[in-house]
């Protein structure tokens, strides 16, 4: 499965959308989780909010589904990008998972 990305106007919009598709854990407060067991995740959706005068106001919400079935989100800021942090793991889910469904394409 592909994952889509969306653009959103706004985070709240983003999250409003997720939760009404089921994904109602707020994984920014289990950051742990993501960063201890990254094999635990897929990445089912991306919105991403470009902030329109001020490039610090961009984010990045991601739509997690852990192996258990349960579904949540993930909010990453601009500046949340460090090593070794959950948007730095889910972001480099992402990839990994681009890379496999475009090998199996091939």
């Amino acid at each position: 499965m592909e994952r889509q990305m969306y653009h959103y106007a706004t985070v709240s919009k983003a999250l409003e959308e997720l939760t009404a598709k089921g994904y109602s854990v707020d994984y920014n407060l289990q950051e742990d989780k993501i960063i201890n067991s990254p094999a635990d995740f897929t990445i089912e959706e991306i919105y991403r909010y470009e902030g329109e005068t001020d490039p610090g106001d961009e984010a990045t919400v991601f739509g997690i589904k852990a192996s258990t079935g349960e579904k949540g989100t993930f909010v990453a800021g601009l500046n949340a990008y460090t090593e070794n942090s959950a948007a730095q793991v889910l972001n480099e889910l992402f990839i990994k998972g681009r890379q496999e469904y475009n090998a199996s394409k091939e």
